[in-house]
């Protein structure tokens, strides 16, 4: 058995200079626990989603107590954590993926989004979107529940962001004109086509995020040829050197295992991207992230 390295990915985290992180709640067992590590963990400034990824909506069907039931655990959870260190700060991950039709169908998937798009209102938190192929039903579905303008304010909502985007420029426009903003990672800097999608988000609108462990930068994605130019002091915080699993050692980070630290090279493609100083970058989007999660407490951070 491995050692636990979680504290040292937080130290790797801090020195790439990330001053707070968000654990995604897929499924209501995975928020409960990321809800406790939040709260565990809260002086590193970790805060928690709760929410049912598209991907795994037959949940709600297969709950002990059915789809109410399952709704009302997810609620109980969200009202119990509203407040303090490691708290709840959106509903989600929730939306549609036609990618994955296999795990649940599209119209199971459709029905539980608009369930939880109930939470978002009742509680005035922010919407930690999925979308993937899904774009039409996903803005029709936001449209029809209210959040069609200014991120659903008029129905008690607060905007949120649509995460590891890896849509089309229309898709980005079309989003930031209902007020959502629009996040991206590596798997959001693939190709030449993400590439431009990134560069057509508005500073106002972009947050910047990891979903770690997944959507690592590789050799292949279009983003390589922004970071062969990153130096390599900024290199070594962001993409530190990586052992296979079975040559694991304490300090070291996992190939293949992405980690919070290498947000700071998403920053770097977007900064290369735009022509934007890297701290402009980081700035903007700490700022829009700070103000959709309402982490006010970190405003006054240096």
């Amino acid at each position: 058995m491995k050692a636990d390295d979680f504290e040292a990915m937080l130290e790797r985290a801090r020195a790439a200079g990330v001053k707070s992180m968000i654990i995604t709640g897929g499924s209501l067992h995975e928020s409960e626990v990321a809800v406790k590590m939040a709260q565990q963990y809260g002086e590193n400034n970790l805060f928690a989603t709760v929410g049912c990824h598209p991907t795994r909506s037959a949940e709600f069907d297969k709950f002990r107590g059915g789809p109410e039931a399952y709704l009302k655990a997810l609620d109980d959870l969200v009202a119990s954590n509203l407040t303090g260190k490691g708290r709840a700060v959106a509903i989600g991950e929730c939306g549609l993926d036609y990618d994955r039709l296999h795990f649940a169908g599209p119209e199971i998937q459709k029905q539980h989004f608009r369930s939880q798009l109930s939470l978002a209102k009742k509680y005035h938190l922010p919407l930690f979107l999925h979308s993937r192929a899904a774009h039409a039903d996903l803005v029709r579905i936001l449209r029809e529940e209210g959040f069609g303008e200014n991120g659903g304010e008029g129905v008690g909502g607060k905007g949120g962001v649509v995460h590891s985007f890896t849509g089309t420029v229309e898709e980005v426009g079309e989003l930031m004109d209902m007020g959502f903003h629009v996040s991206v990672n590596g798997c959001s800097l693939k190709t030449e086509e993400n590439l431009a999608a990134t560069k057509a988000i508005r500073p106002e609108r972009i947050m910047l995020e990891t979903d770690a462990p997944w959507c690592t930068m590789t050799s292949t994605h279009a983003s390589k040829q922004h970071l062969d130019n990153i130096p390599d002091s900024l290199k070594q915080l962001y993409l530190p050197e990586s052992l296979k699993p079975e040559r694991f050692v304490y300090g070291k980070p996992i190939k293949g295992r992405n980690e919070p630290c290498s947000i700071g090279a998403v920053a770097w493609v977007c900064h290369s991207l735009n022509g934007v100083p890297l701290e402009k970058v980081t700035e903007k989007a700490w700022k829009n992230t700070v103000q959709v999660f309402g982490l006010h407490e970190l405003e006054d951070r240096p």
